[in-house]
């Protein structure tokens, strides 16, 4: 399951995005430190795709993809150096694949801010120094311990040596790593880093009800827009109190609301499709009588790995993946039909599963 850490200063409206994220009543009060264990919320995806499956294959049951969200305490400055909860935070923020940073761009004299005012950029900067500051004390720990097996020329211990420099340089500057190239073999071996400055990241600007009409009037929100783009990170705009009105709603009303704010969809929704395309996942489905799935997997993923996600004998065992796609299903509505146009295919172990793909593994162990 897809893990996102939301992060922020305490007092950006972190734990109320969490609340409606999940309707469940983590602590929102107005001081630091009122959120210190992690609260974990899963929160199933939306996929107007598994409503046409539903309706095609009447399944006893529909079963979603579903995305954890983990809402991590306020990050403070000096978090690296233990101050507040800081070590605790670092290490929940380490168990996650992508970062969702709450960014406060709204005014409000009764909900006090940690540095005293308002100010998007800043408060960006204080985490990224914190998880830069963070990361350059495992680098050098791990530097440490490489040292003589570098010196002994043994390969493995000088290409890590070379990586773990490279971004070492970024950091002593106080730049961001994931802005940095890196080869496949390299990506590989710094998935075992596990840093915090190389984690993929959205910015999440939290707006008042009032400028979700209106944020091309937001200063915040357009200084925001402006950095991301200079960085290449994506912003999503929400106000955490709408989409907590949001999440209390039934789905039918929740369109006329979302309506009502010239809006598509939720911020939620937004966030969520934006991580997908952040961590390059995609979706493939199953279906039959007993149940219509979702199922999540990593873009470029072959026939058999995919396969693995849903039984590890299902990929040791693959033989072939009846595959039929979304598109063809729609185009000739049944799949009797889609398979007397020769639609369905039997693809082997090289196929590259496709976003919308419906299939049916054949295996023997």
């Amino acid at each position: 399951m897809l893990k996102a850490g939301i992060i922020g200063l305490p007092n950006v409206g972190k734990s109320t995005l969490f609340n409606a994220i999940t309707k469940a009543e983590a602590l929102a009060a107005n001081y630091p430190f009122a959120t210190i264990d992690p609260n974990v919320g899963v929160v199933y995806v939306q996929d107007p795709r598994l409503d046409v499956l539903e309706k095609i294959y009447k399944p006893k049951k529909v079963i979603p993809t579903a995305y954890e969200f983990i809402d991590i305490a306020g990050l403070v400055r000096g978090a690296s150096k233990g101050e507040g909860l800081g070590n605790q935070f670092l290490s929940h923020i380490r168990e996650v694949d992508a970062i969702c940073q709450v960014v406060r761009c709204f005014e409000d004299g009764n909900i006090t801010h940690v540095e005293g005012t308002i100010d998007p950029l800043r408060d960006i900067e204080t985490i990224k120094i914190e998880l830069n500051l963070a990361d350059l004390d495992s680098i050098e720990k791990r530097l440490g311990r490489l040292e003589k097996k570098a010196k002994a020329k043994l390969k493995d211990a000088i290409e890590e040596q070379d990586i773990l420099l490279k971004i070492k340089k970024v950091l002593d500057e106080n730049g961001s790593p994931r802005l940095l190239k890196f080869a496949d073999d390299e990506l590989k071996l710094i998935k075992s880093f596990n840093l915090l400055s190389l984690k993929p990241m959205i910015y999440i600007a939290n707006v008042s009800e009032e400028d979700l009409h209106h944020p091309d009037t937001n200063k915040h929100y357009q200084d925001l827009l402006q950095f991301a783009k200079s960085e290449g990170t994506e912003v999503v705009l929400i106000s955490a109190q709408v989409e907590m009105e949001i999440a209390s709603l039934e789905p039918e009303e929740q369109v006329t609301f979302l309506e009502a704010y010239g809006l598509k969809k939720s911020g939620l929704n937004e966030v969520i499709e934006k991580s997908y395309d952040l961590l390059g996942l995609k979706t493939y489905f199953t279906a039959g009588e007993p149940e219509v799935r979702a199922w999540t997997f990593k873009k470029g993923m072959k026939a058999p790995q995919c396969a693995g996600i849903i039984h590890t004998d299902f990929e040791r065992g693959f033989i072939k993946a009846e595959t039929l796609s979304f598109s063809d299903l729609i185009k000739y509505g049944t799949p009797q039909l889609c398979k007397e146009n020769g639609k369905v295919r039997l693809e082997g172990k090289e196929y590259v599963v496709q976003d919308g793909d419906i299939m049916l593994f054949r295996f023997n162990v």
